[in-house]
């Protein structure tokens, strides 16, 4: 890529102030002295503003979703229950859920990273909609207030999912106003894909073709068609469910005519692409991760940008794997089997590709790459996991057991976690303009991969043995794996709360960073940490492709040969 805007270029003395600062410079701390009022943040337009009010917004929640799931495990302690009643442990439980999945892990790397990178990384000023980009976040947050408010004030026991007929007809009146508020934050997700979309086609630099993409703006492309067109089905179920309730009509109800299977084959619908939604962000992120660590141009660049577009078309023709069980047809459970097992070939290509690209690669083991690796190992079990569950006889003996439970916080919370601190420590120079400790960096990926797999291997083994996942009470020779269970959730809680610690502290006393400290590729490493105002001085040229790194490469062989 041309290092076009550069802030390695040395400056005309000529444009230099009496204290030695070029133009561009004065220009930029004149906009950080005059954007520090709180006024300032909550009417920005600046893509990087807004990015950060949702790394904030997303924290909030992922800490506030944690602790529901610590309350979890610490009731699971014991076999008769320590702390909560049957219905408040389904409260817990939900809390947790309902938090975690539409607060943290759908929008936390679209919402923050895609909104912090995407106009970087393309060559763009700012997203094509600023002001609809503001609107955004502010829906978000009345959404996550509103469902706070529903979970905390009132409490559903109904679990994230929502099913009928215990949504419908035995669940009390609080169920209303929590699916009230994930329509919200669900015009909050459709507004942001849109804009992402109109960007990418739109406002992409002269030389920015298709084939010159970032990894990681092709995942945040796909993941954003799947945004909108599948949010719409989410919210028409879910309305359907408050019609249901308050003016009696018969759609999951059978008292009332109604199929309640009706109701898991519009959710699937749309929460088996939301899975998508949650890892193809992160997907995305570690390709970036693993270039750098690499030094070498991604080994099979157009086959990885290719299987992002296939997760997100093949995730919308695997919803009934959920419904082995739910009495639908064995012919569609055979074709649902299929497909769930196609879906892993486009997610399969990308391990391979990044294994390829690390091979003969000079790796580097700073924090983001550590982090990558934990997602590898992470996402390779979750994923062949996901190949088991796909299996027709072995989902029905496992179906509704903690090895379903494993198997989903492997992708989504090992998986997409540990993408969200590998991009927050790659990225976090540019966006704050402050290094942090890399030793701290080194043990904290260390930490949540050791705690992580302490919390969640031992859940396999449980639901394998039969334990059924929502409940509290269970057979006493179950309690030395939930002992071991709860106790890297400790680990893990620690190891969470320890990057918020030392990220914090470099905010004010870590030494200013550079404006390419890794030393990598791409546009958004060619202007200063923290970017200014209009992100570049002058529009941007892209004449190479991406993770050129072919000239380094070749001057090291060449010395290698003399």
């Amino acid at each position: 890529m041309s290092k076009a805007g550069s802030p390695g270029a040395r400056p005309d003395p000529a444009n230099l102030d009496d204290r030695g600062l070029s133009e561009t410079e004065l220009q930029r701390q004149s906009y950080l002295r005059a954007g520090r009022t709180l006024r300032s943040w909550l009417l920005t337009h600046d893509h990087k503003r807004i990015a950060m009010l949702y790394l904030i917004s997303v924290t909030l929640f992922f800490f506030i979703g944690g602790s529901a799931a610590a309350l979890v495990r610490l009731e699971l302690l014991a076999p008769g229950g320590r702390f909560l009643s049957n219905e408040g442990y389904n409260r817990t439980f939900t809390l947790h859920g309902v938090v975690m999945v539409w607060f943290f892990l759908i929008p936390s790397i679209p919402n923050t990273f895609g909104n912090f990178l995407v106009p970087l990384m393309i060559g763009a000023r700012d997203l094509a909609f600023p002001r609809l980009n503001l609107l955004s976040w502010y829906i978000y947050m009345l959404g996550g207030l509103f469902t706070l408010f529903v979970l905390i004030a009132g409490g559903i026991d109904t679990g994230w999912t929502f099913y009928t007929p215990l949504s419908s007809m035995f669940a009390n009146g609080w169920v209303v106003l929590a699916a009230t508020a994930v329509i919200i934050v669900g015009f909050s997700s459709i507004l942001t894909g849109l804009n992402f979309i109109v960007t990418i086609h739109k406002l992409r630099c002269p030389g920015m073709t298709w084939g010159r993409l970032p990894l990681f703006v092709w995942s945040i492309y796909a993941t954003s068609l799947v945004l909108v067109l599948a949010t719409p089905v989410l919210t028409l179920t879910l309305a359907l469910i408050i019609a249901e309730r308050a003016f009696g009509l018969g759609v999951f109800d059978p008292k009332l005519g109604g199929d309640p299977l009706l109701y898991q084959h519009l959710f699937w619908f749309y929460s088996h692409p939301a899975v998508y939604i949650m890892v193809l962000p992160a997907l995305g992120v570690v390709s970036e991760l693993v270039a750098a660590a690499a030094r070498k141009p991604v080994f099979g660049y157009t086959f990885v940008a290719a299987s992002s577009i296939a997760i997100a078309v093949i995730g919308f023709l695997v919803w009934g794997h959920h419904m082995f069980v739910a009495g639908q047809s064995m012919y569609a459970s055979a074709i649902f089997s299929f497909l769930s097992l196609a879906v892993a070939v486009p997610s399969g290509i990308k391990v391979y590709n990044w294994t390829a690209t690390l091979y003969k690669g000079h790796i580097s083991l700073d924090p983001p790459f550590l982090f990558a690796m934990a997602f590898i190992g992470l996402f390779v079990v979750g994923g062949m996991t996901g190949l088991v569950l796909a299996m027709l006889a072995v989902d029905v003996h496992v179906h509704d057991t903690y090895f379903v439970l494993a198997h989903f916080h492997y992708i989504m919370v090992g998986g997409t976690v540990s993408a969200f601190f590998g991009a927050l420590h790659f990225w976090w120079p540019k966006m704050i303009g402050r290094t942090y400790s890399l030793v701290w960096g080194r043990l904290s990926a260390a930490f949540i991969f050791i705690g992580f797999n302490l919390t969640f291997f031992p859940q396999f083994l449980l639901g394998y043995l039969g334990m059924p996942r929502r409940y509290h009470l269970y057979p006493p020779e179950f309690q030395t794996l939930h002992v071991l269970s709860s106790a890297g959730a400790s680990l893990l809680a620690v190891a969470y709360l320890l990057p918020f610690t030392y990220l914090l502290y470099s905010m004010r006393y870590g030494d200013p960073a550079e404006a390419n400290p890794w030393d990598v590729t791409g546009l958004e490493w060619t202007v200063p940490s923290p970017p200014p105002k209009h992100n570049f001085d002058r529009q941007p040229e892209v004449s190479r492709p991406p993770y050129d790194y072919e000239i380094e490469m070749e001057g090291e062989d060449a010395a290698a040969r003399r």
